[in-house]
């Protein structure tokens, strides 16, 4: 069941988005070389407790830290660990807070240095498709459109959208209906309405498509070996232009 969020319900996510979106960038300020994929942790921890907040993924199913990092080829689930940042690398942070009865979630691809100019295509391009998503993120279009903006725009520009994992529903709880895809055909699936909240998140392959799971049970790494980059925001949809909810706003850090 699609939950529609009350105006007292959206001024709640919106508190919960302005605290995740801040510690998404405070751990990409901290994308550098030499620093660990546990100190950006360690770092978005704290700071989310700091404002009152609870780490959503923290104990989520069992995950172990406070923000899934990714690196290279690492698509999402990433469990953070003394594992050092070099030049060159590409760095997902994928994050999410809770207060007040729910929840935020958000995720951005950065650059270690300098990066090759493929790697920074492929973050600007997973962002941008984030955005054609958007134009379709409005009263009587459907979920599908959503999806079938995103992967027309990954294709056109010659990388590949991943099919095992998908955007979803947020509110109360971190995940919930309906489920928002990267790829398919237009005009399926629920219509959207005003008061429905998504967290619309396109995961990117430099190469194919196919991921495969590791032994920990959570990292998600292309198959291939090829990079990934992931871009993701909690949007509220309104009777005009949708509302980014995952943004700072006037919350000082």
């Amino acid at each position: 069941m699609i939950s529609l969020k009350s105006p007292r319900d959206i001024e709640g996510m919106r508190r919960a988005g302005q605290i995740t979106a801040a510690a998404r960038a405070l751990a990409g300020k901290m994308v550098r070389p030499g620093v660990t994929t546990l100190e950006i942790d360690t770092a978005v921890r704290k700071f989310i407790e700091s404002q009152g907040a609870t780490p959503s993924f923290l104990g989520y199913g069992g995950f172990p830290a406070s923000a899934c990092i990714s690196v290279n080829d690492e698509v999402i689930h990433g469990i953070p660990s003394n594992q050092v940042l070099k030049e060159g690398d590409i760095v997902s942070v994928d994050v999410g807070a809770y207060i007040g009865g729910f929840h935020g979630d958000c995720a951005g691809t950065y650059p270690c240095g300098k990066i090759s100019d493929e790697a920074a295509r492929l973050i600007a391009v997973t962002e941008q498709s984030f955005w054609e998503g958007m134009k379709f993120a409005r009263f009587g279009y459907r979920v599908s459109d959503i999806s079938h903006a995103v992967q027309k725009y990954v294709e056109e520009n010659g990388f590949s959208v991943v099919r095992d994992y998908v955007g979803h529903g947020v509110g109360a709880n971190l995940h919930e209906s309906p489920e928002v895809p990267n790829y398919g055909k237009p005009g399926h699936g629920p219509r959207l309405a005003p008061g429905m909240t998504l967290a619309v998140e396109p995961m990117v392959n430099q190469g194919d498509w196919r991921v495969k799971v590791m032994k920990d049970g959570w990292t998600v790494r292309t198959a291939d070996g090829s990079l990934a980059a992931h871009y993701e925001n909690s949007i509220l949809i309104t009777k005009g232009e949708p509302e980014i909810l995952t943004q700072v706003g006037d919350l000082r850090l």
